[in-house]
């Protein structure tokens, strides 16, 4: 009787919407969620995620996994034939307290019903549910304001500066008066490779110069992607698919966009290919992307190996250096080359060459170097998310996001030369809690600034803000070949008005 008692007591006390781990107690009703996945009307992209983060009945916010098993999500909708609604979904986790839960749509789905449970029961906010049309990625269905478009993505919230910086020397810009000097100068077959794009009525054409084009695709890629999510302004600009920035800042203000800036050349800096294919191929064909990076690290701070890890190619005579310091000191580095082509005749002093692993190991590591290749180093933003201590090389070179770090706050600078890396790893190790705050705060930056979401939205900006700056007509030119959408077909409902028989993107 007295054991009823107790029982009786127990469930008029408990609260259903708590729910107890083995070392901690989770009050469901303080979930967080935020992410573009909340707002999948309004947000097209190939994958779209909410991140899940999870509350004590204190408010704090857990630091450590409850359990890679104990969230789960599920997604379920109705086709535009009122059949089943095919949707791919994954739950990602960070282990820092934080999920992911990604999801990926084959076609345009109507009633979508979201639901996100830890340990059978619904967190707050979950089930989630939209009327649709929820368009999937190849659906040609452009928002027909860019304005709206960048407000709908929350665009506004980003940092777009380098942006304002990058086109300050194009104020006013006439094709018709440069267009030809362009070609010539940048016209090098054997080492340089441009293409003159232009939009047209939110159609992609271009015209490419040069032996090696073949990164055309990356260019030809984001162009597409966002054509088919926003009607996109007219505008003209040639695309640099080398790694060097071109346009030295003594010579000529020609306007050329580069993947890559330098302190010495005024190149209008895009996203990388690198980040920029992956956001738009996420749950697509490729692997490394900013989302799989955090939920693979496995290893917590406190059990990583406390040496600075490294692998990379012979791109630099910094990194053969490295090699020389790593040797001197084995127990703060771990480094080695894992292709020799740069410094083939110093093979025999720094080889032989490793096997390429995945950078998901790398952060089994607490520590890691990103040191320059031809040009700044595109592994940069995925060190930073994998919660690792980020020690970054002086350099001259620069992504988009730059300069919007800020040194021993995101990461830890060392020297060009490498001189004072031993120095650096050693403050680390001295100062365990520090280095730990740094590397939370990089990872908190990716979360803020480099996801697919801020891809998008860097892109859009920067041609919407260029286009204001072209004073020529924009129109196809001789010689260029379009560049065609996908063969997919969607009935989009925002171009109904124009077309009330529905849209088929069929090409």
């Amino acid at each position: 009787m007295k054991m009823m008692f107790i029982l009786l007591i127990f469930f008029a006390l408990w609260d259903p919407s708590t729910c107890v781990g083995e070392e901690q107690v989770v009050d469901l009703s303080r979930t967080s969620l935020w992410g573009p996945g909340l707002n999948p009307e309004q947000i097209v992209m190939r994958a779209r995620y909410i991140f899940v983060r999870l509350y004590d009945t204190n408010g704090n916010a857990l630091s450590k996994s409850p359990g890679e098993e104990s969230l789960t999500a599920e997604i379920h909708g109705t086709g535009a034939d009122g059949g089943f609604c095919r949707v791919w979904v994954q739950t990602l986790d960070c282990i820092d307290g934080v999920f992911i839960v990604r999801y990926r749509l084959y076609h345009t789905c109507f009633k979508m019903k979201i639901s996100i449970k830890f340990k059978g029961k619904h967190v707050s906010s979950s089930p989630l549910t939209f009327s649709g049309p929820v368009y999937e990625e190849e659906c040609y269905c452009p928002e027909q304001s860019v304005t709206e478009w960048l407000k709908n993505n929350k665009c506004t919230q980003c940092n777009h500066s380098q942006i304002i910086n990058d086109l300050k020397p194009f104020n006013s810009v006439n094709f018709e008066m440069i267009r030809e000097e362009i070609i010539k100068k940048y016209h090098r077959p054997n080492s340089v490779s441009i293409c003159h794009y232009v939009v047209k009525d939110n159609k992609i054409y271009r015209q490419c110069y040069g032996q090696h084009v073949g990164f055309k695709l990356f260019a030809d890629a984001i162009l597409m992607s966002l054509a088919r999510k926003v009607q996109l302004p007219d505008i003209e600009l040639f695309v640099n698919l080398g790694d060097w920035p071109l346009v030295q800042k003594s010579g000529p203000a020609y306007p050329v966009f580069s993947w890559c800036g330098s302190d010495n050349t005024i190149d209008i800096v895009m996203p990388t290919y690198d980040i920029t294919e992956s956001s738009i191929e996420n749950m697509g064909r490729v692997m490394l992307d900013m989302l799989s990076v955090q939920s693979n690290v496995k290893t917590p701070w406190d059990s990583k190996i406390d040496k600075v890890f490294w692998r990379g190619r012979d791109s630099r005579r910094e990194r053969l250096d490295l090699i020389d310091i790593a040797r001197k000191h084995p127990d703060l580095i771990n480094a080695s080359i894992t292709n020799f082509f740069f410094f083939r005749d110093e093979m025999d002093k720094y080889g032989p060459g490793e096997k390429h692993i995945s950078l998901f190991e790398f952060f089994k590591y607490k520590y890691q170097l990103n040191i320059d290749g031809s040009v700044a180093a595109y592994r940069f933003p995925y060190l930073l998310a994998g919660g690792s201590l980020v020690l970054k090389q002086d350099s001259e070179y620069y992504e988009f996001f730059y300069k919007q770090l800020e040194r021993n706050k995101h990461y830890v600078p060392v020297k060009k030369d490498l001189s004072d890396l031993v120095e650096k790893i050693t403050w680390a190790r001295e100062h365990d809690e520090e280095a730990f705050a740094i590397s939370r705060a990089g990872q908190s930056f990716t979360r803020d600034n480099l996801l697919p979401e801020h891809i998008f939205c860097y892109h859009v900006s920067l041609f919407h803000e260029w286009s204001k700056r072209i004073r020529s007509t924009v129109k196809v030119l001789p010689g260029m070949e379009e560049v065609p959408q996908p063969e997919h077909s969607c009935e989009c409902h925002r171009l109904e008005d124009e077309a009330p028989q529905g849209i088929r993107d069929e090409f």
